[in-house]
């Protein structure tokens, strides 16, 4: 949108104008047009003579046409905080062009939490639950972190505390910092387990220090009872070995074809925070299980398709890697799978029967690629001894487009 005029994005405060520098507080009185939320626009004084336009829902695709229309003004936009931390000044730099905006950010919520606490940024997690649920946070709890949660609302405290408890993580310690930077600010602190405290301000952000609960890795090949499922689980040490094949990559995207339980997805996506997948899986019941698994793992982002491939493939986001777990056998599966890749993109295919080692067989002798066999023994019980269980070998072929 390059006939627009360039568009000053001012971050602000719970300090409200006080607390704006002269540059912003300068753009703001020029502007002719202001954009923002309710709450932002109520922030300004009456000093600032611009017409005043609350966003409309839903917003991005609104903002082509909102700044078209006033093409030739001087035009303001609010944000809350740093504008470019989980904030409308990304948005805009990607609908209308980092050259179109000129950008005048306030601290965060984020810094201004860790300014309160003390608390050292570089080795704390922030995770955002304005737009997503909040098992999302499941991915990074852990013994003795330390994470900042931007909030959704006055509800998000309970909903965490509640989410932490359930988690084995009930010692965890929650403090509430509202309306930070401003007059009324204030700290609510207390446990996860039991937690009573009522509602607050929604403008709010949540620090939690996670106690001595479970932990959980953030290496692939997770215990294979992390998973709800009716047996239809990659196992730990092909997973992790599967995994390793995959290689995941940031900002990546993965077809898990024939998901299963959703295990190889939902590592993929626990791989970082940027990784996304679409799990493929016929059965409906496994719908269901894919979803809660993915949940209760911290990646409920993960997209689940219900349908049988090759055909409910059709439509889906150009992928980088693709995993064939199930359904390889089936005619135009893989044949589909790597027109689907793009140049340079991985394709990884297990194995288990003899029809689909011979596939892969096929596939390894025209294409090349790598085949791996791998055959896992567990100790078990054997009467008073102890002796050796084997589960059914996998074969892994991997290949780059």
């Amino acid at each position: 949108m390059s006939s627009v005029q360039p568009v000053t994005v001012v971050g602000v405060g719970a300090d409200g104008w006080p607390g704006l520098s002269g540059t912003a507080q300068g753009a703001l009185t020029a502007a002719e047009v202001v954009f923002g939320g309710a709450r932002q626009l109520a922030l300004l004084p009456a000093e600032v003579a611009a017409r005043r336009v609350p966003w409309p829902s839903p917003l991005v695709p609104a903002l082509p046409g909102l700044f078209e229309a006033e093409h030739g003004r001087r035009v303001c936009v609010l944000a809350s905080g740093d504008p470019m931390f989980h904030g409308i000044g990304a948005t805009l730099a990607r609908v209308l062009g980092p050259s179109s905006i000129t950008v005048l950010p306030h601290p965060s919520s984020v810094s201004l939490a860790a300014a309160r606490l003390g608390w050292d940024l570089a080795t704390t997690d922030v995770v955002s639950l304005v737009t997503a649920p909040v098992e999302t946070l499941h991915r990074v709890i852990n013994p003795g972190r330390r994470i900042l949660v931007l909030s959704a609302g006055a509800h998000t405290p309970a909903a965490v505390a509640g989410l932490l408890a359930a988690r084995g993580h009930g010692d965890a310690t929650l403090t509430v910092l509202e309306q930070l930077g401003g007059p009324a600010a204030r700290l609510l602190t207390g446990a996860a387990d039991g937690w009573a405290l009522p509602e607050g301000d929604p403008l709010n952000i949540v620090a939690i220090e996670c106690g001595d609960g479970p932990a959980l890795a953030v290496v692939p090949g997770l215990p294979d009872t992390s998973y709800q499922g009716d047996g239809q689980l990659t196992k730990r040490e092909v997973r992790a070995v599967t995994l390793a094949a995959l290689a995941p990559a940031p900002g990546e995207l993965l077809w898990d074809v024939g998901a299963g339980s959703g295990s190889i997805g939902i590592e993929w996506m626990r791989s970082h925070p940027s990784c996304r997948a679409v799990a493929v899986e016929s059965s409906a019941d496994r719908i269901t299980t894919i979803t809660a698994n993915a949940a209760a793992l911290g990646v409920p982002g993960l997209r689940v398709v219900h349908g049988r491939a090759p055909d409910a493939l059709d439509g889906l986001p150009r992928p980088d890697t693709i995993f064939i777990g199930g359904g390889l056998t089936r005619d135009g599966v893989l044949d589909r799978c790597l027109t689907a890749l793009r140049s340079g993109g991985r394709l990884v295919a297990n194995a288990v029967t003899v029809e689909s080692e011979a596939v892969v067989a096929a596939a390894y002798a025209k294409l090349g690629g790598e085949l791996t066999r791998l055959t896992v023994q567990r100790g078990s019980p054997v009467g008073g001894f102890t002796g050796w269980r084997s589960f059914m070998p996998v074969t892994i072929w991997a290949v780059t487009r």
